[in-house]
């Protein structure tokens, strides 16, 4: 376990030496930041039960920069370790192949998290300023948060197992993007099916983001997004962690 820490300690001081990692979150407060302001504006033109947690994370504000940003922290995972030839000095060390794939993961998985911190105040600003609860309770935003966590566990599995195919950045953030935005498609079938009892709108739903967000956001927690976002994220990993294998092998 040690081992692991040093490890992680490792990607994350990688991950916040690199200026893209300042860039990002720059332009991802900036877009979160509009997102929530164009929220709290049509909330004021208009009447209805929406929340400001619903209006905050429903929109396509949200999801502009929530699919965008994981080619991005991920694409230099094992991408440029590979490239630069340091994956083989990091190999020579005692650590198992299954440490670093972890460790490189989560290390990706903690900037996600750090991107999204901030965004809790803007509700504790909101309250504060206007004396009003920005959801209709407290599940409202344990609701949101947690899918928010589970779809980043998934997609930054993802883009960790894209990065391990490549040894080119660019084509690591296309190929991540790509099967990201390929699931995001799938997950639009649930809307356009006639039928709401439907067996293919049934099964669309297990990849459907907005569905589970828009469930999540009000407080409705179902357990087939959580069994599907968890059970995938340790498919892809150990995916990920076979893919490296090979290609340290083979090398």
């Amino acid at each position: 376990m040690a081992r692991f820490f040093i490890l992680f300690r490792r990607e994350v001081a990688s991950t916040f030496h690199q200026p893209i990692a300042y860039v990002v979150l720059f332009f991802f407060l900036m877009i979160t930041g509009f997102n929530f302001h164009a929220g709290i504006s049509l909330l004021n033109n208009g009447r209805g039960t929406t929340t400001v947690v619903e209006a905050f994370f429903n929109t396509m504000y949200f999801w502009f920069p929530f699919l965008l940003v994981f080619p991005f922290t991920t694409m230099r995972v094992f991408a440029e370790e590979s490239k630069m030839g340091t994956i083989e000095t990091l190999m020579t060390a005692p650590v198992r192949d299954s440490q670093v794939v972890l460790a490189k993961y989560a290390g990706a998985l903690f900037f996600y998290l750090v991107l999204w911190a901030p965004s809790l105040l803007y509700f504790v600003t909101f309250q504060a300023v206007t004396g009003m609860n920005a959801a209709g309770a407290v599940g409202s935003y344990i609701g949101a948060y947690s899918i928010l966590i589970l779809m980043g566990m998934l997609y930054t599995a993802i883009g960790c197992l894209a990065s391990a195919l490549t040894d080119n950045q660019i084509v690591a953030a296309m190929i991540s993007f790509a099967a990201i935005l390929a699931l995001f498609f799938i997950g639009l079938l649930s809307f356009v099916m006639p039928a709401t009892g439907s067996l293919v709108r049934e099964a669309t739903y297990y990849f459907s983001p907005i569905e589970h967000m828009m469930d999540f956001s009000r407080g409705v927690v179902d357990s087939r997004p959580v069994v599907f976002y968890t059970s995938s994220t340790l498919l892809v990993l150990f995916a990920t962690l076979h893919v490296f294998q090979y290609r340290r092998w083979k090398s």
